[in-house]
């Protein structure tokens, strides 16, 4: 008998691990995520107390201000890993193909 359960295939082990790996490669990624969830609670708080504003215009507002935080978050981790990248990091690149025979 292996160690593993009936009920969990390698399909899924690798689907759980696909979050973490993502988060590795571009943390952005999940302050972009948690920045959405935050502004669609903000949002749903908010929708109490909206005056007189038609729901249609409140959640189109809702909706441009939960995709501005997603794009300002992947914008920032784009521009930190350019940064990091291409100023910081001054070591030399190897180029693996040469120009020579």
């Amino acid at each position: 008998m292996s160690s593993k359960s009936f009920f969990e295939s390698d399909e899924d082990a690798a689907q759980s691990n696909k979050l973490s790996r993502k988060a590795k490669e571009s943390p952005f990624m999940l302050v972009g995520i948690a920045g959405f969830v935050a502004a669609g609670v903000i949002g749903a708080y908010k929708y109490r107390n909206r005056g007189t504003m038609s729901t249609s215009v409140f959640l189109m507002q809702l909706r441009v201000a939960a995709q501005g935080t997603v794009v300002a978050c992947l914008t920032a981790g784009l521009a930190y890993s350019m940064t990091k990248e291409y100023i910081f990091d001054k070591a030399p690149k190897e180029n693996p193909k040469s120009l020579t025979n």
